[in-house]
């Protein structure tokens, strides 16, 4: 099978739209979201972002569940590049929050029995949202540049590690019914109306902090980058960043104006994304998260 031509493909936690994902020429394969537990339907697809949000913001005692793409849905996506003699690269929100990876893995086996000269390799991107937004289109960079099948995939082993998202959220409502903090945590902020930093590495979330105030909370995630870059002493070229937000695209306008100002005085200027967080990570956050994206290019 010939290396030169493959296909990228995504599970949807990688929030780019419809359109971004078209102009990547990247396969986007949709997780479900559900506001009932009956009645679950495609992200992006039958559901849109922003009607994501404003169902949850105007209904705050329903908690949205999100599901993940199903064995199939990999099969009918990945079978007709099979079919064509395209490889592919297909790229998983981290295991820790979800199978896709290994939904994504089944479909392989499956194709494989029927189709043993398949190239597919599954990688699981220790990321999600935004942040796996850059490292899909890091791939696609790649892609566009030349870059061969076995080279995309050393590039995105290597820089994945890289990856850390700092944010903050409106309440711990949200990841508590999504079980993905430490109940008693979950509680205590909760109790007290704190508003949590939480920083993603390796896959995972960790407490970062709490803080009284969405000013305060977003002034420590800028710490949490600030830190970052100077814990790894390298040029801020070498990297990706991104603002990402839920429902309030005016706060996200000027708190990327303030992450810009922070790094001018340190880095000069710099260009900085940003992008809505969608409703895969979108159900654990609440309308409204907060945070930066942060991850090395693969050409430095």
């Amino acid at each position: 099978m010939g290396k030169e031509k493959y296909q990228i493909i995504s599970d949807s936690s990688c929030d780019l739209t419809l359109e971004m994902a078209e102009q990547l020429k990247v396969k986007i394969v949709p997780f479900y979201v559900s506001f009932d537990d009956k009645n679950y339907k495609k992200e992006i697809v039958e559901i849109g972002v922003e009607e994501f949000y404003w169902k949850m913001a105007d209904n705050p005692k329903v908690f949205p569940k999100s599901s993940l793409p199903s064995v199939q849905d990999y099969v009918d996506t990945f079978l007709p590049f099979v079919k064509e003699n395209t490889a592919i690269i297909c790229i998983c929100i981290t295991t820790k929050f979800s199978g896709s990876f290994q939904a994504a893995n089944n479909a392989k086996e499956i194709i494989k029995e029927s189709h043993p000269e398949a190239e597919i390799t599954v990688i699981d991107a220790t990321v999600n949202t935004v942040l796996q937004g850059i490292f899909v289109r890091e791939a696609a960079r790649m892609q566009q540049n030349g870059l061969k099948y076995e080279e995309v995939i050393a590039n995105l082993e290597r820089i994945k590690s890289s990856g850390r998202i700092f944010f903050t959220i409106g309440n711990i409502d949200y990841l508590k019914h999504g079980g993905r903090i430490g109940k008693l945590a979950g509680i205590a902020a909760g109790t007290l109306n704190l508003k949590p930093i939480i920083t993603l590495k390796e896959g995972e979330i960790f407490p970062s902090g709490i803080s009284r105030s969405r000013a305060k909370s977003k002034q420590k995630v800028i710490d949490l980058l600030l830190e970052y870059l100077e814990e790894r002493k390298e040029p801020l070229n070498d990297y990706n960043i991104v603002v990402g937000f839920g429902l309030d695209r005016k706060e996200a306008e000027e708190f990327k104006e303030q992450v810009c100002q922070a790094l001018e005085v340190k880095y000069g200027k710099t260009e900085i994304g940003i992008y809505q967080i969608g409703a895969t990570i979108g159900v654990h956050t609440g309308p409204l998260p907060i945070g930066i994206g942060i991850m090395q290019r693969y050409d430095v």
